[in-house]
């Protein structure tokens, strides 16, 4: 979604005259400092994701990709795998006779995955004179930088890092998985231990930096003990320029020797502070001409600076003044129903490095997600902005303060702040170090094992049970997604974004408001009545609870075939072919609870019931979930929705164990029921129908009166057939 923006604030024209002035001054000092800066650029790129398609990326090896991953070794024997960039970098230089060395850093997430009892060999990353060519002959032991009988090379120079997972006769005695830093050699000069279970799913995530200055090789990298993640660190000092030359490959490299690992690597970035053209001359000639030019209009560009200065305070001046109404009324209304507090604009631009790039977390919903240090909490905290020059944008702003300043509950991002000043909406929450949901789910930065996904969906479940049941009011949260749901750092679900959340009375449990929602997490009655309930939070739970049990999108873009299922239609079929665990995610490799997995899939199926009036409350979806009570049994095929407007559901019967039961369905193969010896009918023309697996709207035409007496079981045997 476009970011919207305040013209007032987003463009500055001067007049003309001084346009004309600034250029005609600048210009000339910006030819003259290119003449007197050498040509030199810094190596920075940034890979969230490794895909066949990128051309700067070179490979060698057993080399596999697999989607947006990149597979180094393979699940065989006596393999190795390598991948670099495809320039060298420029590590020193020496040509004006004073040395002169780069600093770098570089992070990269990778997994490494055995299903043996004794593991492969492992990865690392190198740094090495060019060629420096796959060795002819190798095991496992070199990691694929030697050959099988070479583990110190003189004639190929290298400085590595490894996260080695085997343990060799040379490798230290006291432990297993071990990183080290090895020069020109596999012995290591420096290692530590590292906590790595290799015999189920993890991402490892790794930065090694080098401060030239200090002489100094760092590595922090995580490691697991249990399902905690923890830091771990190693430094070493090294002169880099003393061992490799002016220029080097550099990439990773992986090995399988008698015993196999899969090594994926998932993600990649780089940046130095020294790269140029190692055939540069004429620095001196450059330097004197363009001290010469650049001193010339030296005083003038000063002068024609200052001007701009002051004409920039006086405008800024001005908007401050225009936001003083607007801040004061927005400030009362807060820190009357709010337990969050104001942050102050220099604060939150001071702890977002003035909102930079790097610090960006994300975009989505109404504004962009920075990630900021606040000193005064000596915490990081994630930072939502969005322009106030949408109305809808200041609407969504100001119910979220609101409405999630009241809440507190394990399972929901808790807001600390907020911020309303100089053209700019900020909410402050707590930082989320797992990031979003769908990024672990299917964009695969790592692997969420079984226990994982089964307790994220149990915590996002307890979170909507606080707020539809547990609140002093019934909150709808209304958008309900996989990317409104946050991991912290101990993989507990946090579900945040509550722009779109109303508050209502629990007697009444539903508000008719504008259409709202995503995609495929939106519920049928939705998009035909706009009226958002308790039974519409719960079909987006269940399409959530059946993405992390399949590990597939609810609606997938990148799919335009028409006949392509939905989720919840796909996972349906599944169900009335009683073949519903072939709906579970390949990525777990069948390690997976069968019970719980197929507790979840149902559930989803449950809550995803197109027939709002026969779909659980959470507290009862809850229930089946923690085995406290017996599964639902559904009907063999998804029902159709023919919805005209909503029936009300506290006038139907209900069952004791799952709430709707002998009810009267607006569901196409299931219209209408005889209970007490009386058939009542429902019928619907211009029903609106919104499919699972795209973003049209389709209209039907129907009026259905059916009876089915025996369609249904009573709750004497503690299960509902739900149609």
């Amino acid at each position: 979604m476009a970011i919207p923006t305040r013209a007032s604030s987003s463009t500055y024209s001067s007049p003309s005259s001084l346009s004309s002035l600034l250029f005609h001054f600048i210009s000339p000092v910006t030819i003259s400092l290119l003449l007197v800066i050498p040509y030199s650029t810094p190596l920075e790129f940034n890979y969230p994701s490794l895909e066949q398609s990128n051309p700067t990326l070179l490979t060698q090896g057993n080399i596999t990709y697999l989607g947006s991953e990149l597979q180094l070794t393979t699940n065989q024997t006596d393999q190795i795998g390598r991948v670099r960039y495809f320039q060298p970098l420029r590590l020193w230089d020496n040509s004006s006779g004073k040395l002169a060395e780069a600093d770098f850093v570089t992070n990269f997430s990778f997994s490494i995955y055995s299903s043996q009892t004794a593991p492969g060999d492992g990865i690392a990353f190198f740094l090495a004179k060019p060629p420096f060519q796959r060795p002819g002959i190798t095991d496992g032991r070199g990691l694929g930088l030697v050959g099988t009988e070479e583990l110190y090379s003189s004639s190929n120079p290298f400085v590595a890092v490894e996260f080695d997972t085997f343990r060799n006769t040379f490798d230290p005695p006291d432990y297993v998985g071990h990183v080290g830093v090895n020069v020109n050699s596999m012995i290591s000069k420096e290692t530590t231990p590292w906590a790595c279970n290799l015999t189920v799913w993890r991402t490892y995530n790794a930065t090694v930096s080098y401060v030239s200055r200090s002489k100094n090789l760092t590595v922090t990298f995580t490691g697991y003990t249990g399902e905690d993640t923890i830091e771990q660190s190693l430094y070493f000092g090294i002169s880099l320029a003393d061992y490799l030359p002016e220029w080097a490959n550099f990439g990773f490299s992986a090995a399988n020797g008698f015993f196999t690992s899969r090594h994926i690597l998932h993600s990649w970035s780089f940046k130095s502070t020294l790269q140029g053209d190692p055939s540069s001359k004429g620095s001196n000639t450059r330097l004197v001409l363009g001290l010469s030019i650049g001193g010339c209009f030296l005083f003038v560009t000063l002068l024609g600076f200052i001007c701009f200065v002051l004409w920039r305070r006086t405008r800024a001046q001005k908007e401050d003044q225009d936001d003083l109404s607007f801040d004061a009324s927005m400030d009362t209304d807060f820190e009357k129903s709010c337990g969050a507090r104001k942050f102050s604009y220099d604060e939150l631009l001071s702890a977002t490095n003035n909102f930079s790039e790097r610090e960006k977390l994300g975009q989505g919903g109404f504004g962009e997600v920075y990630r900021g240090l606040i000193t005064s909490l000596n915490s990081y905290v994630a930072i939502k902005r969005v322009s106030k020059c949408s109305s809808q944008g200041l609407k969504e702003y100001a119910s979220e303060v609101k409405i999630i300043s009241r809440l507190r509950h394990k399972n929901l991002v808790e807001l600390i702040g907020w911020c309303h000043q100089k053209g700019d909406l900020l909410l402050v929450y707590e930082f989320m170090s797992n990031g979003s949901l769908d990024s672990l789910l299917f964009k695969r930065r790592r692997w969420l094992t079984w226990e994982a996904r089964y307790n994220i969906a149990h915590g996002l479940a307890s979170a909507l049970l606080y707020l539809h049941e547990e609140c002093e009011k019934c909150v709808l949260h209304r958008d309900i997604k996989a990317s409104n749901v946050m991991l912290d750092s101990h993989l507990n679900a946090k579900l945040g974004d509550f722009g779109l959340a109303r508050l209502v009375d629990h007697e009444k449990g539903s508000q008719t408001t504008m259409l709202a929602g995503t995609i495929g997490y939106m519920a049928p009655e939705c998009v035909t009545t706009g009226k958002a309930s308790k039974e519409s939070d719960v079909y987006s739970f269940g399409v959530v609870a059946l993405e992390i049990a399949c590990g597939k999108k609810a609606v997938d873009p990148n799919v335009k075939e028409d006949n392509e299922k939905g989720l919840v239609e796909w996972v349906w079929e599944l169900y009335g072919m009683e073949s519903i665990l072939e709906a579970a995610d390949p990525k777990l490799f069948g390690e997976f609870d069968r019970q719980q997995m197929e507790r979840l899939l149902i559930v989803g199926l449950w809550c995803a019931h197109p027939d709002y009036c026969l779909r659980p409350s959470i507290k009862q979806a809850i229930h089946v979930l923690d085995s406290e009570a017996n599964l639902p049994i559904l009907a063999s095929k998804m029902p159709v929705p023919t919805y005209l407007s909503p029936l009300d559901c506290s006038s139907a019967s209900f069952s004791p164990e799952f709430g709707c039961g002998n009810i009267g369905t607006s569901t196409a193969d299931s219209t209408s029921f005889d209970h007490n010896d009386q058939t009542q009918s429902y019928s619907s023309s211009n029903a609106t129908h919104l499919t699972n697996n795209s973003s049209q709207i389709s209209t039907t035409y129907s009026s259905v009166a059916v009876s089915h007496p025996s369609e249904y079981i009573t709750t004497s045997s503690k299960f509902n057939t739900i149609s």
